[in-house]
């Protein structure tokens, strides 16, 4: 009974122990939302939901090739990225202008 009881802790622990470990990539960033225009690479994916690596490259090429984003709704013109995409992510995301004020 003791070594169940041990054996059941132990199992407990290590599950919460993963599970925020998991979480703590979306933890980072959850208090402010990202600015997209500032936004690395790296950040974008850990942030964003249905964007990896790849995706969040491809924002960064678009942004390095066409300037800084106006509002986050022009991630559309990034291919692969739509409209669900957005919306899913409108909480954790942001552009903010020259005086730091949110468009």
């Amino acid at each position: 009974m003791k070594n169940l009881k041990r054996i059941f802790r132990v199992c407990v622990f290590r599950s919460l122990f993963v599970i925020s470990l998991a979480l703590t990539p979306f933890s980072l960033f959850a208090a402010t939302p990202l600015d997209i225009n500032t936004a690395t690479a790296t950040e974008l994916s850990a942030v964003m939901s249905g964007i990896g690596i790849k995706k969040a490259e491809a924002i960064i090429a678009y942004r390095d090739a066409n300037g800084h984003f106006e509002s986050i709704s022009q991630l559309a013109r990034v291919k692969g990225i739509g409209p669900k995409t957005i919306d899913r992510n409108h909480t954790v995301i942001q552009v903010l202008d020259a005086d730091n004020k949110i468009n």
